[in-house]
């Protein structure tokens, strides 16, 4: 016998080997309809397998929040069934379950491309409508391979000899087609529902390696609801108006070219935008920190006493002497973190108790090697910036720490528009980690009372717990942003560190005059940089508000007749401190704010000859109807006082 305990609470004891179907039906027959698959112990698993131990059992319908992947997945394999069925020979590889959706790679002589979709999508449904159930089979790896062999899969086979020799090779049916899949599945096909759609296709090579063949990936997305399915469409739709890369070219703000790829050309607005962030940065981080700058390229020899060298060298960039007969040619790495530099320069120095907390902040450019087919713009590049800083304080100081960390966190997004809703997540311990049990206890426990207080601050803040997810010296905290259209971004960290102080030998002098190793908290609040820039510039459009605006002033001229006067505004609007540029062609006004109004600047002055005598300004704005006009020193006031960042109008309150 086994014995279950139901959501409720309610304990049952059923012979061995009952499945989860079984039970259902025998609760009522219309809960083993609407249920999809079952959770044992938290374990989503097909509701037809056997049951052979105690557990906590819960059923799962189509509206659960664990059904969607189940869905995604489910149609993964309808996605594969339909293509085999319209092209006969088509070999099928692997279809994964990703963020908002699924894709399925096929290797085929002629690539498929989005003019198949309807054919693809039509056999879908009629897949789905057929509504056959997954069944499930576990052969033998020889016969498995054998099977395979005799239909011309080959990638299968390759697959097949890829899974551990104590796994089983699990088989999934849908009706007649079949594939390889450790699932688990739902309970039939017409599970799947229509509310599914393909996107686009791509090429990918087998296993990510340039040497195998490329295949063709088709991604699709699916929802348990269409509504849901139309909410999403038309979120992408709005986010592929709002694409930073899009922006950066009709604005002339950066380009990226093969030269150096994953590196940003910052063009001279981009650069405004982006030096107006880091100056926010700085002036937020001069209270409490200490800004530092640490070399760009260190001795290898320190990447491997810090780690990096053993564990992340796939992701350094190293470097020596070009030249032939250099006396140094020992190898160099470029910095793909700010960290070691920290501890070193913490270590510079004997340090007392009474000296700590020490927070040291650097805005460091870093490099991390991305495959090409990772790099996205501003969003994944090879170089980047870093708003880092690592603060060493005591074990006392710990949770003081962390709630200032978040502070300055959920106060910087709200400056810069975050608004909405936020999470912060707490990831634990690893099974692979550096540091006690102890240590591990004391720092999770601090950081777990810090996440309760974080919640009941802040109704708008969400918290959750990722078990396992921790760095692998400390556990870490995640913040999760949600921008205008509803997308999560994960920009902000705080990470408790045991290991890299203890590596370098870093320490302080307690009270009791030993030495002792300080906790180390390593803490970002944008992130990168150059991806925060970019995610920016998705959330406001690249309208962006007039403190952050690159050009935040445009005068320009009805004619001629207001040139001089134009120049006079220009001037003032600049010693107001305004970036005002000027427009005094000879082109109908009309013309004029059309241009500058798709360049996104928030402020159009026009001027003529009337607003010349009258020393007036004729004020339109980006996204309002109608103009408004004012005697010019008090535009510009108004003006001037709208550019001023949040921080420094808090600091003249």
């Amino acid at each position: 016998m086994v014995a279950l305990t139901f959501p409720d609470g309610a304990r049952r004891e059923f012979p061995n080997g009952i499945t989860g179907f079984d039970i259902a039906k025998g609760i009522s027959p219309s809960l083993a309809k609407r249920t999809v698959a079952m959770a044992l112990d938290g374990t989503v698993a097909d509701l037809n397998d056997p049951i052979d131990h105690d557990a906590q059992i819960e059923f799962i319908n189509r509206d659960d929040p664990r059904a969607l992947e189940l869905i995604r997945h489910d149609a993964a394999h309808v996605l594969a069934e339909a293509v085999q069925t319209l092209w006969p020979g088509t070999q099928v590889t692997i279809g994964p379950v990703i963020e908002n959706g699924f894709y399925y790679d096929f290797f085929r002589n002629e690539p498929f491309t989005p003019e198949d979709f309807e054919a693809i999508e039509k056999k879908m449904r009629e897949i789905i409508a057929r509504d056959k159930p997954f069944t499930k089979e576990v052969w033998d790896r020889e016969k498995t391979k054998q099977v395979f062999r005799d239909k011309g899969e080959a990638f299968k086979v390759e697959l097949v000899d890829a899974i551990p020799g104590t796994e089983p090779i699990k088989i999934y049916y849908q009706g007649d087609w079949f594939d390889l899949c450790r699932g688990p599945h739902m309970t039939s096909t017409g599970k799947v529902g229509n509310a599914f759609k393909l996107m686009k296709v791509a090429g990918a090579y087998w296993r990510g390696d340039s040497k195998n063949p490329m295949l063709t990936r088709i991604y699709g997305t699916a929802f348990a609801k269409q509504e849901e399915l139309d909410a999403y469409l038309k979120q992408m739709e709005e986010a592929e108006k709002r694409d930073h890369r899009r922006l950066g070219r009709e604005l002339d703000l950066f380009h990226f070219q093969e030269e150096g790829p994953g590196v940003v050309f910052w063009h001279a607005k981009g650069w405004t935008l982006f030096q107006t962030i880091i100056a926010y940065m700085r002036r937020r981080l001069a209270i409490d920190y200490d800004e530092v700058n640490a070399p760009q390229m260190l001795d290898k020899s320190l990447w491997e006493t810090s780690g990096h060298w053993q564990w992340y060298r796939e992701n350094m960039f190293a470097a020596q002497s070009a030249g032939d007969e250099a006396e140094d040619k020992r190898w160099f790495a470029i910095k793909p973190m700010n960290c070691p530099g920290h501890v070193l320069i913490f270590k510079h120095g004997l340090k007392s108790y009474r000296d700590l907390p020490i927070r040291l902040a650097e805005f460091g450019i870093v490099h991390r090697y991305e495959p090409s087919g990772a790099m996205h713009g501003l969003m994944r590049v090879r170089g980047f910036t870093q708003d880092d800083a690592h603060i060493f304080c005591t074990e006392d100081q710990l949770a003081d720490e962390c709630l200032k960390i978040n502070d300055l966190i959920l106060s910087t997004y709200s400056d810069f528009g975050f608004d909405g809703e936020l999470t912060v997540k707490l990831s634990t311990r690893p099974e692979k980690r550096v540091g006690s049990d102890a240590a591990w206890d004391h720092a999770e426990a601090v950081m777990a009372d810090v996440l309760k207080r974080i919640a009941a601050a802040n109704n708008r803040i969400k918290t959750s717990i990722n078990p396992g997810e921790g760095a692998f010296y400390g556990p870490k905290f995640e913040y999760v942003l949600r921008d205008a259209i509803g997308r999560d971004w994960q920009c902000g960290t705080t990470q408790v560190d045991f290991n890299l102080p203890e590596r370098f030998g870093a320490f302080y002098i307690d009270a009791d005059g030993a030495k002792k190793t300080p906790v180390m908290v390593h803490r970002a609040i944008c992130g990168s940089l150059e991806r925060f820039t970019g995610i920016l510039l998705e959330h406001y459009a690249g309208h962006m508000p007039l403190w952050l605006a690159p050009q935040q002033a445009m005068v320009a001229t009805i004619t001629s007749d207001g040139d001089d006067y134009a120049k006079e505004v220009l001037a003032a609007a600049r010693a107001a401190g305004l970036r005002a540029g000027i427009d005094l062609r000879n082109e109908k006004i009309n013309y004029k704010v059309r241009e500058h109004s798709l360049a996104k600047i928030p402020a159009l002055l026009v001027v003529g000859k009337k607003e010349a005598a009258e020393r007036t300004v004729s004020i339109r704005r980006l996204g309002k109807e109608g103009q408004q006009v004012l005697p010019l020193d008090a535009a510009l006031k108004m003006l001037a006082d709208e550019a001023v960042p949040p921080d420094m109008k808090r600091a003249k309150i």
